[in-house]
C-alpha cells in the first residue's frame, strides 16, 4: 500500500428525482428539494448564472447570510411547508428550515450513500458500522437499509432526534441503529480501550465544533488524532473507511495522505477526490466537499 498513490476522482449523484441543482452563480445556488425551490449561498459559485432572473425570482425562499460565519436568516417569498420529506431510492428523509442554511441533508452525498450500501452488500453477514459526526443520519439510514448494524454518533441532541425521525420515515427497525450523544474522539478512544471494533467507519468532521461537554473540535488540530484513533478500532476484517470534509482549505490530496498514513499496512485501495453537484443542464459541476475512502480488496 505504501507504493499506491490515491486514485483521484470527481463524484456526482445521478439518481436523484426529488432534488435538482437548477442553477448556480454569483455566489448562490438555485435548488429544488421536492416541491420547494430555494436559493442558498455558495462561495464556490464564482461564475455567472445560466438561468434567467425570472427563474431565480420564482424561488420559494432564500437564505440571506450575515457577517457572522454560518449566520443569517431565511426570507420566505411563497408559502412553504415547515417540514417535508424527500426520497432518494428507498430512503425517506425529513427536511426542515434550520437557523443556518442547512435543511438536513447534503444531496451531493448520495453518491457516498450508494457506495457504502454497495460495500456493505458484498458481505452476507451484517457489518458493524460507526458513523461519526452523523448529523441527521442520511448515510446511517443507507447503511442500515443495506443490513449494517450502525452506531450513529453526534454531539447535538437536536441532530440525533432528527436522525431518529429519518429512521422512522425510512421504516427501519429500531434496533438497527444505536444512538450516541458524545464527543467523537473521546468515544473512539473509549471504544479502543474496550476492545470494541468496527468493520466500517464513516467520518464527516466539521471545520469547527463543540462536543456535548464543550470539547473543542478544530479540523487541522483534531483530525490527525481522530483518524489514527479510528485505525485502532478497525476490525481485522474491516471493509471500508470513508472521510468527507466540508468548508476547509485542505484538498483531497491532504485528506488522502492522512488516510493513507493512518491505514498503512492494510490491504486495499484508496480513492480521493471531490464530491460535486451537476446542474440540470448536465454540464457544469459545483464542487461541494473533498473526500477519501478506503476499501479492502477481496
Amino acid at each position: 500500500m505504501e507504493e499506491n498513490l490515491p486514485i483521484v476522482e470527481l463524484l456526482t449523484s445521478s439518481d436523484w428525482i426529488d432534488y435538482e441543482l437548477l442553477d448556480s452563480g454569483n455566489g448562490r445556488k438555485l435548488e429544488r428539494f421536492g416541491p420547494v425551490t430555494l436559493i442558498r449561498p455558495e462561495a464556490e459559485a464564482v461564475w455567472l448564472p445560466k438561468s434567467s432572473a425570472q427563474d431565480w425570482r420564482g424561488a420559494s425562499a432564500e437564505f440571506i447570510p450575515s457577517a457572522e460565519e454560518n449566520g443569517g436568516h431565511w426570507v420566505f417569498k411563497k408559502k412553504v411547508p415547515e417540514r417535508w420529506t424527500v426520497r432518494y431510492r428507498d430512503l425517506r428523509l425529513v427536511l426542515n428550515f434550520s437557523n443556518s442554511k442547512q435543511l438536513g441533508i447534503f444531496p451531493e452525498q448520495a453518491c457516498q450513500w450508494d457506495w457504502v450500501r454497495s460495500v456493505i452488500g458484498e458481505r452476507d453477514e451484517p457489518l458493524r458500522v460507526l458513523n461519526l459526526f452523523g448529523y441527521t443520519g442520511a448515510i446511517s439510514m443507507a447503511a442500515a437499509a443495506a443490513g449494517a448494524r450502525v452506531t450513529h454518533l453526534d454531539a447535538s441532541k437536536k441532530a440525533i432526534q432528527w436522525a431518529k425521525e429519518n429512521r422512522a420515515a425510512c421504516k427501519l427497525p429500531e434496533d438497527r441503529i444505536r444512538w450516541i450523544l458524545d464527543d467523537g474522539l473521546k468515544f473512539v478512544q473509549r471504544e479502543a480501550r474496550r476492545g470494541s471494533f468496527y468493520q466500517g467507519i464513516i467520518l464527516d468532521p466539521p471545520k469547527f465544533g463543540r462536543g456535548p461537554k464543550g470539547e473543542v473540535w478544530e479540523f487541522y488540530r483534531s483530525f490527525p488524532d481522530l483518524i489514527r484513533a479510528c485505525r485502532s478500532i478497525l476490525a481485522e476484517d474491516a471493509k471500508f473507511l470513508l472521510v468527507t470534509a466540508y468548508a476547509i482549505k485542505a484538498s483531497s490530496v491532504t485528506i488522502g495522505n492522512a488516510v493513507s498514513e493512518a491505514l498503512l499496512g492494510l490491504n486495499g485501495s484508496i480513492q480521493s477526490g471531490e464530491v460535486c453537484l451537476r446542474d440540470r443542464s448536465g454540464g457544469r459541476l459545483l464542487s461541494m466537499a473533498v473526500y477519501s475512502r478506503w476499501k479492502r480488496e477481496a
